[in-house]
């Protein structure tokens, strides 16, 4: 797995999380992330629309029902 897909199962798994606990999720993993690495890719993946953040915690984005119904229409 890839730094997005680490990071991407952390949160997952934590329902939401801070830089801290995800850390740490990371860690008992055997994934143990050098800080800067970890927001980098935290950064990396708001931006691409997979994350969203609120007062530094951090959960999976929920798609939007539009964005749905598109996927739904080209998903064979």
């Amino acid at each position: 797995m890839d730094r997005k897909a680490w990071v991407l199962r952390a949160v997952e798994a934590l329902g939401q999380a801070d830089l801290r606990a995800i850390a740490h999720y990371l860690e008992d993993e055997g994934e143990p992330f050098a800080r800067k690495e970890l927001e980098d890719t935290l950064a990396l993946l708001l931006e691409e629309g997979k994350l969203e953040e609120r007062e530094g915690v951090y959960r999976l984005r929920r798609p939007s029902k539009a964005r749905e119904a598109f996927e739904g229409l080209f998903r064979d």
